[in-house]
């Protein structure tokens, strides 16, 4: 389970969580604009933006997490288990293999409007990587500073939605999602008014019951609300220090302790990490579950016009800063 979300200040940040009980050797990688991506049925791109994210490299190839390219647009996958169906390929339309999904986009599109364009003749296809990593069942989360939305392929076919919350999480699907925050409209950042009783005295006894309601446990759709809650009230200066905190803040609403999710006995789901994308700069932070110290990655350090993909082992373990 993933939970991914954005945010503004002055610059643009998009991120995630990834939630599950085990890792399959992530990195943080950079595919520079000249790596080729060899697409398994529209062909190849060797030149194209440069892109940073998290993933797991398999037979030199990038399969993406999470990422934004140097235009400041992000993507991001995330569990959409029981409701992801892929087509077949069809003559006429870009078909495009799910795991190609993110690469795809993210080389050629510099804005949400440009996405839009390039979904409009895209076929999302079942073709797996291999044997060994088959067909994910995901959904998208796509954003720039301007607007996000929201791609599903489902059994009927591919959906675009409208993203206003900026945020994603699992099941059900996003119109489902949205629909929901109807019942938390009375939800506020501000002390509650008595409007239970007119003949009642009744009164707020504890800072924050504007929010009581607001959904606590691990569930994708109780994520999904208080993600959007928090999202959508936070404030924060608009430096880079406070942007950052910010946003870690606000994943953090959501963050997963081991033993609180139990997927089989003795195996719990857990947040593995934690990512924030400055993606206006193209900087790259995260934290992890036993690393909780900021790390960065900055793409513009590195040669962009290279042909080879850059990759950083992600660090773990907790560092500790003692004052004495």
């Amino acid at each position: 389970m993933c939970t991914a979300a954005t945010y503004k200040t002055r610059d643009f940040y998009f991120g995630r969580t990834l939630d599950y009980e085990f890792s399959y050797g992530d990195q943080i990688t950079i595919t520079p604009r000249n790596y080729p991506f060899h697409f398994r049925h529209a062909g190849v791109i060797d030149t194209h933006f440069a892109i940073i994210g998290m993933a797991h490299v398999a037979e030199n190839y990038p399969l993406y997490y999470d990422a934004i390219n140097e235009k400041g647009l992000g993507m991001a996958g995330l569990n959409f288990v029981g409701n992801a169906a892929y087509a077949d390929v069809k003559p006429g339309l870009d078909n495009i293999a799910q795991f190609e999904f993110i690469p795809w986009i993210l080389s050629q599109c510099a804005s949400v409007a440009e996405v839009r364009t390039l979904l409009a003749r895209m076929n999302l296809v079942n073709t797996p990587f291999s044997k060994q990593f088959p067909l994910a069942q995901l959904h998208w989360i796509i954003s720039d500073k301007e607007e996000s939305i929201t791609v599903e392929s489902m059994s009927d076919g591919l959906h675009i939605y409208d993203n206003p919350v900026g945020v994603l999480t699992n099941n059900p699907p996003f119109p489902q999602q949205m629909f929901q925050l109807n019942n938390y409209m009375h939800l506020s950042p501000k002390q509650p008014a008595n409007t239970f009783a007119d003949d009642l005295a009744l009164s707020a006894y504890s800072r924050g019951m504007g929010a009581l309601g607001l959904p606590g446990d691990l569930s994708s759709a109780s994520r999904f609300v208080r993600v959007a809650f928090t999202r959508m009230n936070a404030r924060s200066g608009d430096s880079e220090l406070e942007s950052v905190s910010q946003f870690f803040h606000i994943l953090g609403s959501v963050d997963q302790q081991r033993g609180c999710c139990e997927v089989a006995d003795g195996k719990y789901e857990i947040t593995l990490y934690t990512s924030c994308c400055n993606a206006t700069k193209g900087i790259y932070y995260y934290t992890t579950y036993e690393n909780h110290q900021i790390t960065a990655v900055d793409m513009k350090r590195e040669n962009l016009d290279s042909r080879t993909l850059i990759c950083y082992p992600v660090i773990q373990g907790e560092k500790i800063h003692f004052q004495n």
